[in-house]
């Protein structure tokens, strides 16, 4: 399953209430996000306010595509979007761009194992 990662901008002067609102996240908002495919989810702030995104999902244009019809996405958006800095399309979920990955451990050790395989085996990879 694929992974993505994203950077985003915090404002440091509201990290404290930032991370405040991301204890107890709204019930429905963890359902919407669960149902439309965002797995193992996970957001890292570091103390100058970027904000380090991880997920994990099939389709990550139609995991935010059925993000975008959720209302209560809508709403949960609009009650974080003063909390970023630079958001070029107004919303956090809007301004996500995800990164490419160039490194991963597990795929490469992967690799190498089916590669050492094949060669014991006298198959081709």
């Amino acid at each position: 399953m694929p992974r993505v990662c994203f950077t985003l901008q915090v404002d440091p002067d509201r990290l404290d209430e930032y991370r405040a609102r991301h204890t107890r996240v709204w019930p429905e908002m963890l359902a919407a996000l669960a149902e439309s495919g965002w797995h193992d989810y996970s957001l890292f702030l570091r103390e100058d306010g970027l904000l380090v995104g991880y997920l994990v999902t099939d389709d990550f244009a139609a995991a935010q595509a059925a993000m975008q019809t959720s209302d209560v996405n809508a709403r949960w958006q609009a009650e974080m979007a003063p909390y970023f800095v630079g958001l070029d399309q107004g919303a956090a979920d809007r301004a996500i761009r995800p990164l490419d990955e160039v490194f991963n451990l597990e795929a490469q050790l992967s690799a190498e194992r089916e590669t050492r395989l094949a060669a014991e085996t006298g198959d081709t990879p």
